[in-house]
């Protein structure tokens, strides 16, 4: 079918009123090319693409930038990237959610907590079943078949299509990094089972591992909502994933890890080691900068995150603090009844959807520069950025420079953020490695390879939002929150675990349930 009709019967079904209201874009002549448009070295109208996505703090892509010239030059499209703040993705979804109200939808963007479900049941995103294959088939070719299989399994109409294209992780990404200097210093060995770890949080506690002489180390943490502590719930065999339970089997059927004995284990050993003061007290209310701030001022002996990520919480550590710290990916301590892994998702989550523009060029421009993204071709120079800003030239090689948000604008299209290998990450790290930043360069490959021993994948891996229909509170966990966040401080009793699984069961859980395991039995097939 070719985009113009595609299009024009997308379009369609566009909403008239609501939250939605009209959010599949203006009229093509409300959009059209301003006279003087940028044009490529060939001639060719070059089209700009408003393109929402993760931002931790960078400059953003603006019209003429940088970064923006690099774009345009390397996949023939104008990329602009407002800044958005991203705290976690609450703050992002709440600025979506206004921009989709004012009729005023990005082109291109990272969806959250499912709300790419109502956008493609009323038209608001394009279909991308036949343009794919058509109009990006780098797109098409770099997911693998079975990954597709799950999207259209997921697909809210019905009908099997496809609304949003995927992000594949075919590694685990995610693992507990542990000082493994302070281990050093203290001499103490890699914990490898629960007592051992709490006799390793205690001499972190008490020993003065960073040798200030003010003992106000960190043994380890995490984020508001309980999140971002993954470790302390891995060695329970819980399914987690950045602090969200997930779904996993348990006793043979696919369950919500948040209700089972094994959570229960769990949150009672947390609250133990907030009792004993070998967690951080403000846990419970770290934001993403206050954790990071605390790790990189030399304070926190373990934490849990991307182990990929690893060399921006080093070298931003080496510059607050002049300390050259040395992390170690710390396996998962042996629980006795128990079966612990670090949480391993193929099918990381939909990374991106497309607008339902009724301006073909611009619809026709999103899909070019998807293509062109895709294109294994131009990893390597997304990866690098612009000369100067992300990466420099030393002796004929392209190094990338140290982690900079003052100056550097935000590379919202690395492509370790599409479709991520394991071999491919290590490749663009130590080829883009410089002389000075070569010993957190080398961590960061040495963890990354550690973790894959104690990588799990999921069975509820590409489980949609669709199954939370009706039941935002569990969608959005807050219930669990709520009983966690008490159980963990001490204001609730272990006891207390048997009546939140009741109130979820009773508000839309065993709903929830049922939908998930008919679900994986449909996949399964």
């Amino acid at each position: 079918m070719k985009l113009k009709k595609m299009g024009m019967l997308l379009a369609s079904g566009m909403l008239a009123s609501g939250l939605l209201a009209g959010c599949g874009g203006k009229d093509a002549s409300d959009t059209a090319a301003p006279a003087g448009q940028d044009r490529s070295a060939s001639g060719d109208q070059v089209v700009d693409v408003e393109v929402w996505g993760t931002n931790i703090g960078y400059k953003p892509v603006e019209k003429s930038s940088k970064l923006y010239e690099f774009y345009k030059e390397k996949l023939g499209v104008g990329v602009i990237n407002p800044y958005v703040e991203w705290n976690g993705g609450t703050n992002y979804l709440n600025q979506l959610n206004l921009k989709i109200a004012a009729n005023e939808m990005p082109d291109l963007f990272v969806p959250q907590q499912g709300i790419e479900d109502n956008l493609a049941k009323n038209g608001a995103i394009a279909d991308l079943t036949d343009l794919l294959p058509e109009y990006a088939p780098n797109v098409w070719s770099a997911i693998p078949e079975d990954i597709w299989k799950v999207v259209k399994a997921n697909d809210p109409t019905g009908q099997g299509r496809i609304y949003y294209i995927p992000n594949v992780v075919e590694y685990g990404r995610y693992a507990s990094m542990i000082r493994q200097d302070w281990l050093d210093k203290l001499g103490l060995k890699m914990p490898t089972t629960q007592d051992e770890y709490v006799k390793v949080l205690e001499a972190f506690r008490d020993r003065d591992p960073n040798g200030n002489g003010q003992k106000d180390e960190i043994p380890t943490g995490g984020r508001e909502e309980a999140r971002w502590m993954d470790h302390l719930f891995a060695m329970y065999g819980v399914a987690m994933f950045e602090g969200y339970p997930d779904w996993d089997l348990y006793n043979g059927e696919l369950t919500y890890s948040a209700t089972t004995p094994n959570m229960k284990a769990a949150l009672e050993f947390i609250a133990k080691l907030y009792k004993e003061g070998l967690i951080d007290k403000e846990s419970l209310l770290n934001t993403k900068d206050k954790w990071d701030g605390k790790i990189q001022s030399d304070k926190v002996g373990n934490y849990f995150h991307w182990v990929e990520q690893g060399n921006l919480i080093f070298e931003n550590l080496e510059k607050s603090t002049g300390v050259k710290a040395e992390f170690a990916v710390m396996p998962v301590p042996k629980v006795e009844g128990y079966d612990g892994f670090y949480t391993m998702k193929k099918f990381a989550s939909p990374l991106w959807v497309v607008k339902n523009n009724k301006d073909q060029e611009k619809l026709q421009a999103t899909l070019k520069l998807l293509n062109n993204v895709y294109d294994k071709k131009n990893w390597k120079d997304l990866y690098l950025g612009v000369e100067g800003m992300h990466y420099t030239m030393k002796d004929g090689k392209a190094v990338k420079l140290p982690d900079d948000k003052s100056t550097q604008e935000n590379q919202i299209l690395n492509p370790a953020t599409s479709v991520s290998t394991l071999d491919m990450s290590v490749e663009l790290f130590n080829e883009t490695a410089s002389a000075d930043n070569k010993w957190a360069i080398d961590q960061v490959t040495r963890n990354m390879e550690e973790a894959q021993k104690y990588a799990k994948a999921i069975a509820g891996d590409g489980l949609p939002a669709s199954i939370y229909e009706g039941y935002p509170d569990i969608n959005n966990r807050t219930l669990y929150a709520e009983y966690a966040t008490k159980i963990i401080l001490g204001q609730y009793p272990i006891d207390k675990f048997d009546e939140f699984v009741e109130k979820w069961n009773k508000s839309g859980g065993e709903e929830v349930t049922k939908r998930a395991r008919e679900w994986y039995a449909k996949v399964q097939q």
